[in-house]
């Protein structure tokens, strides 16, 4: 059986490792993040993630795209809360949704 929490985790850093590579190519998706963030803190200032992801989207690249490879906990909680939603189209969200789950599947 599979486990859809490690799912959706495995998920979740295999499409920000697509969002990463997106970005070495076009910085301006950090634009667009970081106007996510800005909105997040002028509307909620308090919660510790949009702090977080205000730091890596107005830091180096390198910073950023580090925690969006990152496996540990602070940077698998700081994807649940990504301000790259819209940054990869429905087709390669798909596609990353089945390789993943195919993943997993030929692990039982």
């Amino acid at each position: 059986m599979i486990d859809p929490h490690a799912l959706a985790e495995a998920r979740s850093l295999a499409f920000h490792a697509e969002v990463a590579a997106r970005i070495r190519a076009d910085a301006s998706i950090v634009d667009m993040a970081r106007a996510r963030v800005q909105q997040w803190l002028s509307t909620h200032p308090e919660p510790a993630y949009a702090r977080s992801w205000a730091e890596l989207v107005d830091g180096p690249l390198e910073g950023l795209t580090a925690a969006l490879l990152d496996d540990g906990e602070h940077a698998r909680a700081l994807r649940q809360s990504s301000p790259f939603a819209g940054a990869i189209d429905a087709r390669t969200r798909w596609r990353i949704h089945a390789e993943v789950r195919e993943r997993f599947e030929a692990m039982r």
